[in-house]
């Protein structure tokens, strides 16, 4: 994708690809069935359901699974304002960015050595500890992590990590 074009993704969607992420689609536009979120010429419905998929999920295990983040005021009683209030915490949380299927990339352009992580609900992973190591562990030969590696930490979402 040309700088124009990756410039016209990240205001369309409102956030900025963090510099490896923006490298990798700078120098070819991954493709091949549903897993690769299509920047270009994506379905705009598809893509939007795909960058809202990590906040829906935690959305979905308050509302069906009892999960409240420890470090957010009283879980109301009532479900509906639960799901309120988390809305309103999640909405300050750093937007996540499809990589391919659910592996995701945080939002931040001033940030390099981000994690991948694989995210199913608040089900969630360290897949790679950057995208390089993510590529490897996905489609190489997974080069073993050094035992007691610290991943960088995303506000929020690294807290699943623990």
């Amino acid at each position: 994708m040309s700088e124009r074009e990756l410039d016209r993704v990240e205001e369309r969607w409102g956030f900025r690809f963090v510099p490896e992420h923006r490298t990798l689609l700078g120098a070819g536009l991954p493709t091949g069935g549903r897993n690769w979120p299509d920047w270009r010429n994506g379905d705009p419905e598809d893509l939007a359901e795909r960058l809202a998929r990590p906040v829906d999920g935690v959305l979905f295990d308050v509302e069906h699974n009892g999960f409240w983040h420890p470090e957010w005021s009283t879980k109301p009683a009532d479900p509906q304002d639960a799901l309120e209030v988390a809305r309103t915490y999640l909405a300050e949380v750093p937007v996540m960015v499809p990589v391919h299927s659910h592996r995701y990339l945080p939002a931040d352009p001033e940030r390099t050595g981000a994690p991948v992580l694989s995210m199913h609900q608040t089900d969630i992973i360290c897949y790679g500890t950057d995208l390089v190591d993510y590529f490897h562990h996905e489609f190489g030969r997974p080069v073993p992590t050094p035992e007691g590696h610290q991943y960088a930490t995303i506000p929020f979402w690294s807290y699943f990590l623990d």
